[in-house]
């Protein structure tokens, strides 16, 4: 095994180098403070590895996605969500009679018991979808008491078939419409957006071109390495926490603008340029002019410095859906040549502010009928799977410790305890 040198304060300690199997290199620095008394500082976590994990793999300067070593573009076009799914959680493909098995349990498990119902009553009607969502999924662990059977925990099926079922209703709470049931002869994203769009005094077909985007949108979600709420998940997990209060946990954390909820902003950025008639190349000067506060959202990525490859496939999704359902949408064509810019400006070019995933998502959610504030929870059904999978390989590691990151104190020093008659 190879290894590494650290000298600090004139004594050389030897530190393990760990090599993953697509040649990622680590420093191992488990024992460090008990060698050396110090920690190391890595504000944000962007040089740490908190984990050993073999779901994700992503190369930021190649643009590689994969998921249990399958390209996300062969997963995109080829796959459903379920399989995805299964693929992440269990570790394989299914063969045929395992995926109907799991695609019957999911359809199965989609009811939410009656009395939950009574919850929604108690949220107002201009409660983000978010909060809903997190408190839903925290609560069905009062009513499926954590089990283990046969090596496979049912609350896994029971949370990935019951998200979209509590989504869809926090949206019909959100306008006032009547709960719609899933129904047991549709597929899970069909069963998700007829829930959503069916009101019970008409008939509602769900549109192949819908069910289709909607399939590539949860699979280009499923999971992306050690992101905020993954991370969270994790972190929740490690003092064995339940499935539903990490879960829980980790769309909390996805609620944020910064994670989550960036393709809404990207969203309301291409609005703004619409409103102000249409001309990018003002945003575009703007973006680049240091002294000003305008940012191009959705431009750029914290891991990937080449194009976000889950971007390439929206744009060509997006193009599919507008043309199906005779849309034309400004906002698309704003989102184009933004893009033009990107990919050819040097300004961009040498920052590597490629398009991402969010640039395109917003636009694909709001051409399928889905409003704004239900952007993120559908971020989160998509994600769900690899929560659901990093939770499962976290409690089966054998040497996963409950996680307690340090801290570089910069406090004051000691001091006494002043009386309050005696203080200034």
């Amino acid at each position: 095994m190879s290894s590494a040198k650290l000298t600090l304060n004139g004594e050389e300690y030897e530190l393990p180098v760990v090599v993953g199997s697509e040649g990622e290199t680590g420093v191992d620095i488990t024992r460090l403070r008990g060698q050396t008394g110090a920690v190391t500082l890595d504000s944000g976590y962007g040089n740490t590895g908190s984990c050993k994990s073999n779901i994700c793999f992503i190369n930021g300067e190649k643009g590689i996605l994969r998921y249990r070593g399958i390209p996300i573009e062969q997963l995109a076009e080829h796959a459903t969500f379920p399989e995805v799914s299964y693929l992440l959680i269990y570790g394989k493909l299914p063969n045929a009679a395992e995926l109907s098995d799991f695609r019957e349990k999911l359809t199965y498990h989609s009811m939410i018991h009656e009395d939950m119902k009574k919850f929604f009553e108690g949220f107002s009607h201009t409660a983000h979808p978010m909060a809903i969502l997190s408190s839903m999924v925290a609560s069905l662990q009062t009513y499926y008491p954590e089990e283990v059977d046969g090596g496979e925990d049912p609350n896994i099926i029971r949370l990935m078939a019951k998200a979209k079922t509590i989504a869809a209703y926090a949206y019909k709470k959100s306008i006032g419409q009547p709960f719609i049931y899933p129904r047991n002869d549709l597929s899970y994203s069909e069963n998700f957006l007829h829930m959503m769009f069916a009101v019970p005094t008409e008939e509602y077909a769900v549109p192949e071109v819908l069910r289709q985007a909607l399939n590539v949108l949860l699979i280009l979600h499923a999971d992306h390495e050690q992101n905020c709420s993954t991370s969270t998940v994790r972190i929740v997990g490690s003092s064995q926490a339940n499935l539903y209060a990490s879960i829980s946990a980790g769309i909390c954390a996805l609620w944020g603008p910064l994670h989550g909820g960036a393709n809404q902003a990207v969203l309301e950025m291409l609005e703004q340029i619409r409103d102000d008639g249409a001309d990018y190349k003002k945003y575009v000067a703007k973006a680049k002019d240091k002294n000003d506060d305008f940012r191009m959202m959705g431009f750029g990525h914290r891991v990937y410095k080449n194009f976000d490859p889950r971007a390439t496939i929206l744009r060509k999704q997006a193009d599919e859906v507008l043309t199906k359902l005779g849309i034309n949408d400004p906002l698309l064509e704003i989102a184009k040549q933004l893009e033009e810019v990107a990919l050819n400006d040097e300004y961009f070019v040498q920052r590597n502010l490629y398009p991402n995933v969010d640039f395109y998502s917003g636009i694909l959610y709001r051409a399928m009928g889905i409003p704004t504030n239900m952007f993120t929870v559908m971020f989160a059904l998509g994600r769900l799977p690899g929560w659901i999978a990093h939770w499962k390989e976290l409690r089966e590691d054998p040497g996963a410790r409950i996680n307690r990151p340090r801290q570089i104190y910069t406090g004051p020093t000691e001091n006494d305890f002043v009386p309050l008659d005696q203080r200034d």
